[in-house]
């Protein structure tokens, strides 16, 4: 039992803190409000996006994310707005991350336009020290108590070169180190900044088919570089299929499917490389996006970012 509970300070502190930070997405592409405001109102539509993720299905205290946003441009100007919300179940942790984004864009050149975004977020952070199953052979230190709704106000920016076939992206969410939770002036739970690196671009092989190679880069410090390679392919303008590769951490598979002009939905299931393979049958992610269009409210072109 001392090593159960051991296993399950060690996942709380390591895995909390270290490998994970920001919530991750296999289907980044669709939800990239999140980790950059520039992406506000680029689609030329009233976006609106719910998701949910359940991560490594099986092992107990394992992440459970739920996130909604919606983003739309301003009619007669160069700005973007949008609003997100992120609930992060890990463990005894519970968190709720509500976000305001603004975003200015201009013109580049005749296919290309360049938006600039400001992130303002206010976290609130959840402790239960009675999900650690404390035993009396292993009890709890008596100083650590539950934390409810501590405040955490953050505030972040991002670049987003896109056009109707490409994007580059680059974005801090947040810019402030905040510790969640401090034990003797150490912090067992400290939000890291992280960086965001993106590119991807759609290619037309035929008139009924579409190929997109994709790449996220994600550094945050004390913690392996984390790279997602994805290639999806979109057929007829309604069904997409594709594949993605996390490095050293899982091989996913996503599908889509563009139900009407304005909503599409996807699915996405990761399957882990690494030893956490053996206690898990996966992750699974579902997301729905709706979006009313200006121009008749019809979809001009079909994209799957």
């Amino acid at each position: 039992m001392r090593t159960k509970i051991f296993l399950i300070f060690l996942m709380f502190t390591t895995v909390v803190t270290f490998a994970q930070q920001d919530a991750q997405y296999t289907q980044y592409m669709y939800n990239t409000i999140n980790i950059n405001p520039a992406y506000a109102g680029s689609r030329g539509a009233m976006s609106i996006f719910a998701m949910h993720r359940t991560q490594w299905v099986g092992l107990d205290g394992a992440p459970v994310t739920n996130v909604a946003s919606i983003n739309t441009p301003l009619n007669g100007t160069n700005l973007g707005l949008g609003v997100s919300l992120i609930n992060d179940k890990i463990g005894p942790t519970n968190e709720n991350t509500i976000s305001a984004d603004l975003s200015y864009t201009i013109p580049t050149s005749e296919n290309y336009k360049l938006s600039f975004g400001i992130k303002g977020t206010a976290n609130l952070f959840n402790l239960d020290i009675t999900k650690l199953n404390p035993v009396d052979a292993f009890p709890l230190d008596p100083s650590m108590q539950n934390i409810d709704n501590k405040f955490s106000p953050n505030v972040g920016a991002g670049l987003y070169l896109h056009s109707d076939k490409g994007y580059v992206g680059f974005s801090i969410p947040n810019f402030i180190e905040s510790k969640r939770y401090d034990d003797n002036e150490i912090a067992i739970f400290k939000e890291k900044i992280n960086y965001y690196l993106m590119a991807g671009y759609v290619f037309d092989l035929s008139p009924d088919v579409k190929f997109k190679p994709a790449v996220l880069t994600k550094v945050v410090a004390g913690a392996p570089l984390q790279l997602d390679v994805s290639t999806n392919f979109m057929f007829i303008d309604k069904f997409t299929v594709g594949l993605a590769y996390r490095w050293s951490a899982a091989l996913s598979a996503m599908v889509g499917f563009q139900v009407s002009d304005g909503m599409y939905i996807g699915y996405g299931y990761d399957h882990e490389t690494t030893r956490l393979n053996n206690y898990n049958s996966g992750s699974h992610e579902i997301f729905l996006r709706y979006e009313i269009f200006k121009n008749n409210d019809k979809i001009t072109t079909p994209r799957f970012f």
